[in-house]
């Protein structure tokens, strides 16, 4: 289980909401390349990148987006207002590891089914509930579909990952709801992303503790208050082993260039981590393969 700073981007600022509301909106760094250097110096294994305004239809963020890409050398998902192919193409060709699609699980299956068939292993889902039900557009709408049947429907769509947010939780500090996205873990069958309601140490342990079977933590307003320390939620995580001879669902979330059974029979007796996932340079191309860290196995 991996520990995974969030960067929300709002008029090229970083920014942090509560339960998504824009009129409730604290700046937190005016340069979002530098956070993102700052995370990448602290540990990070992954960063996870908001463009809020692109959710509301706008590109004000691009440029703060492709200044991150250049600044650090970690993987990269990026999610808000990808609801089509071109911006599909354009984020993968700048080399951004993952694109996180929420709207369009919903408004347009066919599209994330084509953007997964394209680019395998490079497509996750962002399952935003509210009371249970997905919203959309930035959370501005109700989806008008229940959480859990969503969830079920993704594998067959090809998506790779999931991640989950409880909008009532997001942004409070109020603690996860680790029951429900553990739940959409169960109901998907794919590794699943906790996101929201992280207020420190002890809730990164929670998750860990009860639901070990999900994949990442990811957390923003806590670790942008000073009351969870990035390494130190890091040295939790690794610090709580999963017990003996029990294999987390977690460990292969990208399976693109090989069986994701394969590699999941493999994975627990030598923390195997598939080819296509590390991050190095193909000579003479000067571009990077888009790949995530692997978590580690159990003891």
């Amino acid at each position: 289980m991996i520990l995974i700073p969030a960067i929300d981007l709002k008029d090229g600022r970083c920014v942090r909401l509560i339960q998504g509301d824009f009129a409730r909106s604290t700046v937190y760094g005016e340069d979002p390349a530098e956070m993102a250097r700052n995370w990448e110096n602290a540990g990070a294994s992954l960063i996870h990148l908001v463009d809020l305004d692109a959710s509301a239809g706008n590109d004000a963020n691009r440029a703060a987006v492709e200044a991150i890409r250049d600044a650090v050398s970690c993987p990269l998902e990026l999610g808000g207002g990808i609801k089509s192919m071109e911006s599909v193409e354009y984020w993968l060709d700048r080399e951004v590891d993952r694109l996180v699609m929420g709207t369009a699980v919903t408004e347009n299956p066919g599209l994330v089914r084509e953007a997964c068939e394209r680019y395998p292993g490079r497509i996750a889902a962002a399952l935003d509930s509210r009371g249970g039900t997905l919203a959309t557009w930035g959370w501005r709408r109700d989806g008008g579909r229940d959480l859990l049947e969503a969830a079920a429907s993704l594998k067959e769509m090809g998506v790779s990952l999931v991640i989950h947010t409880d909008i009532e939780r997001d942004g409070t500090q109020l603690g996860p709801n680790i029951e429900l996205s553990s739940e959409v873990a169960r109901v998907s069958g794919l590794p699943t992303i906790i996101s929201g309601g992280i207020s420190g140490p002890n809730d990164v342990g929670a998750v860990k503790a009860r639901a070990p079977e999900l994949y990442g933590i990811i957390s923003g307003k806590a670790l942008y208050a000073g009351t969870l320390d990035f390494s130190r939620g890091r040295t939790i995580l690794a610090s709580l082993n999963w017990p003996r001879g029990r294999a987390p669902k977690a460990l292969t979330p990208f399976t693109a260039g090989a069986s994701a059974n394969a590699w999941q029979a493999m994975a627990p007796r030598g923390r195997l981590c598939p080819p296509d996932r590390l991050r190095v340079g193909v000579p003479g191309s000067g571009r990077r393969t888009p790949g995530l860290p692997c978590p580690p196995g159990p003891p």
